[in-house]
């Protein structure tokens, strides 16, 4: 265990998955799952549909918990902790590991309130912290020169794309050290897109981001990590430019050639 814990708490090492086997029941939804994420960089997920890639980002922040026969093998190390230890705050765990699902979800409230949502939760009450949050906040997801002259305005006037980032906001109110994104950008257009991902090349620089994508064009723009999941597995995972370039077995360049996916 103590060279798990040794390889696990390394500098720049934001996340590391160590032979992670997921069931559900009796179906094996992930294999031997080995993956190290860096401190501040886009890690992206590319594979076809059901190739496992997002059901292990759900379990990055035990978001797989609640699915009936849910079960995992291994370890997933995070901020030297092993996250599926008896003994984890899960709550904690959420609000260091923030998640950006595919579709917008802001709350039936306003703009203000679901950026300060988080923070009351976690017992801050007082208006002027609450207020200099969600200032922070929405100018991290660069929103707040198009929302600040109206703040107390319902969230679902929004547009699909200020959705999105006001979503993030609502993440970064609560100052997690890594986010998760799932398809973050499928239901936007080009121009929403290319904000969002804009945004993560910025977030960067302060978090550690890890995005699960059907668009390899997306991650070649902004990843530095590549991981190709296929039927439960790992291909292949290296530096992005390195896989899209010359990726180093015949499913990845079949895949990334438009061959099958």
């Amino acid at each position: 265990m103590m060279t798990l814990l040794k390889q696990a708490t390394e500098k720049d090492t934001a996340i590391h998955a160590q032979h992670v086997n997921v069931f559900y029941n009796d179906y094996q939804a992930l294999h031997q799952i080995d993956l190290e994420v860096k401190r501040n960089q886009v890690t992206a997920l590319i594979g076809p549909s059901g190739c496992g890639k997002s059901t292990f980002l759900r379990t990055l922040n035990r978001m797989n918990d609640q699915v009936p026969g849910f079960r995992v093998e291994g370890n997933i190390f995070i901020e030297n902790q092993q996250i599926y230890d008896s003994k984890i705050d899960i709550v904690n765990l959420r609000k260091n590991v923030g998640m950006v699902f595919q579709r917008a979800n802001p709350f039936p409230m306003s703009i203000y309130d679901n950026v300060a949502y988080g923070p009351r939760i976690h017992g801050i009450k007082r208006k002027k912290v609450l207020d200099e949050i969600v200032e922070k906040s929405l100018r991290y997801a660069a929103l707040w020169d198009e929302v600040k002259d109206r703040l107390h305005a319902s969230a679902i006037g929004l547009s699909g794309g200020q959705q999105q980032r006001l979503v993030i906001a609502r993440v970064l109110a609560v100052e997690p050290a890594i986010i998760l994104m799932d398809e973050p950008a499928s239901a936007l257009d080009p121009i929403a897109t290319a904000k969002i991902e804009e945004l993560m090349l910025e977030l960067k620089k302060s978090y550690t981001i890890v995005v699960v994508t059907h668009s390899m064009q997306q991650a070649a723009r902004v990843s530095d990590q590549t991981a190709f999941f296929l039927n439960g597995k790992i291909v292949e995972f290296a530096e992005t430019k390195k896989l899209f370039t010359n990726p180093q077995f015949q499913e990845t360049e079949d895949y990334i050639s438009g061959r099958f996916g």
